[in-house]
């Protein structure tokens, strides 16, 4: 599973039965400073996404195909399973529009 940002849709009138009435993207995978790194799946849009969104990818093909309900046959490796709208790792908040790392901010909850 990874976070990625989608960066295009895929079209094709000629497919396997398992991808029709279903919106396949561009999901260009990011590393942990939120960077795209050369890697990217075309995967199962399963959440309402659009181009620009970042992400969340089951990439596993038994877990994916689950997802969409066609376990154990199915041509289907990754899945989209989520809009992220923030991560947070080690007090560190993540920018969502900017792509990086900021401090977190400390609030009158968080002061204890």
């Amino acid at each position: 599973m990874y976070i990625g940002r989608v960066s295009g849709t895929v079209v094709a009138t000629i497919k396997n039965e398992l991808f029709e009435g279903r919106k396949l993207l561009v999901v260009d995978k990011l590393d942990l400073g939120g960077q795209p790194t050369s890697k990217y799946d075309i995967a199962v849009d399963m959440v309402q996404a659009g181009e620009g969104d970042l992400v969340l990818v089951l990439d596993e093909g038994n877990s994916a195909r689950q997802v969409v309900d066609r376990e154990p046959d199915g041509a289907i490796r990754a899945v989209i399973v989520g809009i992220v709208d923030e991560v947070e790792v080690e007090g560190l908040a993540f920018d969502v529009e900017g792509l990086r790392f900021l401090p977190r901010r400390r609030t009158a909850s968080s002061l204890g």
